[in-house]
């Protein structure tokens, strides 16, 4: 289809001046990813166009939006690029955002073009690698899908003559809160809801279910159909049984523009910008509200699971009455509310601070208020749950004394979780030489395990050796050479984390900082946005491991570490400002002490990290 004739489908006459949104996808060898990010960047700022560019190796993935006469030119500007050959550009007008949240949320208020290594990351695990992308199914017109469901008894149609060999199966690619409000269903014809929290869970969820889906005629489908390429060519890695995959091309988006009266779909199309979902004519409602039932699909509030952070949906009535929600994810795996309602003599500010960080906790390094916030004849509210990372050649019990002063401080917020590292580390001293010998004798003690969440190369993690002398004296700079080791900590803390359930927040403190920071930074380009609702982060630097694209880390966060007069010995001033400049700054906050390699639990420095955190309450 032609760029001019794509237009045409998104707007109606006069509609050259009203707002639009464009969504497209392109799988391609891009020699040079940075150049071309650079081209959009200075392009789609001459138009004003705002939203998110992702460019990488295999392509280019982009939700923009602005003046309809703006989009048409980049378009054509984009068309005439033979990289381009062949992309379908789904352009459609709009009314203007006037929900500055929900906007900011879905990155609708200025231009965030970044080079990522891949456009979608269908494994959370850094060291999986990603199917072929040539090994995609077959794609299906909006018209040849629709003649598949109906006609899955048979037909002479040679397009679909090889999807309906078999029994038919319909996937859905999307994560539970997308289908929740709108979803295909066809008559004798099984349709498969993985009911995932995100895309990074599909490929379990298709490993689970290969029997289900082994032999059958596969029919996927996703919101604009950039998921199913990367889902499908997964599904059709597994060899036999699993070669006649098939999926909507232009997605539920171009579905929807051929059948305007929503045909095999019911409900309403989520979409990941601030029209936040589209209908048919039919505009029935297929969601219903988490807490009573009632029909409901309206996600403009942006209600979350307390415990994941998912969209919920909760009607305007329910809003009134409760203040925290557990999805049903979350339900299923035995997680409860505190069951927190509104009170006319109990003044609690209760926020849904989302994950991408829109919210900035309120936070003022002079007159602040500690006051526990349900001092007033109130009940307690729930703790947050906050899991913390030690410091290099520590370990969890080691950590949990040395913060008992801040636990106690903490303790109507907040519940600290401490884990050790996974890389254990060998024993090390720093002989001293006797009187009567210059050789210095082992130490008689043996301690605990000390452990890392990143290593220098070529270290020794031999937990069966003895004692062995310090090669040389305590170097404060060693951290810049612990480059290796952070794939193995992800993954370790991502099945942690899954087996001692969700946490509001992360601490970290020295390498466990850094370490936090590169989790969160990891969390955002696989899921989209880190799991935590914040991170503290103490004493902490940028790891040298990776490259943070020069995107921020979208999550409220605390930095606290030691003023620039050289109280902290062991991580200069300058290396957490460094990382406090890492992370969306207008959610960021920062306090600066005069104390040393440690975190601060007298006053003023315990009230600001009290404020910080009880904001979150």
């Amino acid at each position: 289809m032609d760029a001019t004739r794509q237009q045409d489908q998104g707007r109606g006459d006069g509609a050259e001046d009203r707002y639009g949104v464009l969504l497209y996808y392109k799988y391609a060898e891009v020699p040079d990813a940075a150049a071309l990010a650079a081209f959009y960047e200075a392009h789609c700022g001459g138009l004003a166009l705002v939203g998110r560019v992702r460019v990488g190796p295999d392509g280019v993935n982009a939700t923009l939006g602005g003046r309809m006469t703006a989009l048409e030119k980049h378009i054509a500007e984009m068309s005439s690029n033979t990289l381009f050959e062949g992309t379908d550009f789904k352009l459609a007008s709009c009314e203007d955002p006037v929900d500055e949240r929900v906007a900011r949320e879905c990155g609708f208020t200025s231009l965030s073009v970044r080079v990522v290594k891949e456009l979608v990351t269908l494994c959370s695990n850094p060291t999986s690698a990603p199917p072929e992308i040539s090994s995609a199914g077959r794609h299906l017109s909006a018209a040849e899908f629709h003649s598949v469901l109906q006609n899955v008894a048979g037909t002479s149609l040679d397009v679909v003559a090889s999807a309906e060999k078999n029994e038919v199966v319909v996937v859905d690619a999307r994560n539970m809160y997308e289908t929740r409000i709108g979803k295909f269903n066809v008559p004798n014809v099984e349709t498969l809801d993985p009911e995932i929290r995100q895309y990074s869970d599909l490929p379990s969820w298709i490993d689970e279910h290969t029997e289900k889906l082994r032999g059958k005629s596969i029919l996927m489908y996703c919101t604009g159909g950039i998921r199913c390429e990367m889902a499908s060519a997964y599904i059709r890695s597994k060899g036999e049984g699993f070669e006649n995959v098939f999926q909507l091309y232009g997605g539920i988006q171009r579905y929807l523009e051929q059948f305007p009266d929503g045909g095999y779909f019911e409900g309403k199309n989520f979409v990941f910008d601030h029209r936040i979902s589209v209908g048919s004519l039919k505009d029935n409602i297929l969601g219903t509200c988490l807490i009573c039932d009632s029909s409901y699909d309206d996600y403009s509030s942006r209600c979350r699971c307390s415990h994941c952070r998912m969209l919920v949906l909760a009607c305007p009535t329910c809003q009134d009455s409760i203040k925290e929600y557990v999805c049903e994810l979350c339900q299923n795996n035995g997680k409860e509310p505190s069951q927190i309602s509104t009170k006319q003599d109990c003044e609690i500010q209760i926020g849904l601070c989302e994950p991408s960080g829109v919210e900035k906790p309120s936070m003022s390094n002079h007159n602040v208020n500690s006051k526990v916030p349900w001092s007033n004849d109130c009940e307690p509210l729930k703790r947050l749950r906050i899991l913390c990372l030690h410091g290099f050649r520590q370990n969890a019990s080691n950590f949990k004394g040395r913060t008992s002063a801040l636990a106690k401080k903490l303790k109507h917020i907040a519940e600290l979780v401490f884990i050790d590292a996974p890389h254990e580390l060998s024993f090390v001293y720093q002989p001293i030489l006797g009187h009567c010998s210059d050789k210095p004798s082992p130490l008689s003690v043996t301690p605990k395990p000390k452990f890392a969440w990143l290593i220098a190369p070529n270290s020794s993690c031999n937990t069966e050796q003895e004692w062995k002398a310090a090669d040389a004296p305590f170097d404060p700079l060693q951290y810049q050479q612990q480059t290796e080791g952070f794939e193995e900590s992800y993954t370790y803390l991502e099945n942690k984390i899954s087996q001692m359930g969700s946490f509001d927040g992360i601490l970290g403190f020295s390498q466990g900082a850094a370490m936090a920071a590169l989790f969160c930074r990891q969390q955002q380009k696989t899921c989209g946005a880190p799991k935590f609702r914040f991170g503290v982060f103490c004493s902490g630097y940028p790891a040298p491991v990776g490259d943070f694209d020069g995107e921020p880390i979208k999550l409220p966060s605390l930095h606290c570490f030691g003023n620039g007069e050289g109280h902290d010995r062991q991580i200069a001033n300058k290396a957490s400002v460094e990382l406090a400049g890492l992370f969306q700054q207008d959610c960021c906050s920062v306090v600066e002490h005069d104390m040393g390699h440690i975190i601060p639990t007298r006053p003023p420095y315990i009230d600001q990290i009290k404020s910080f955190l009880s904001s979150f309450l």
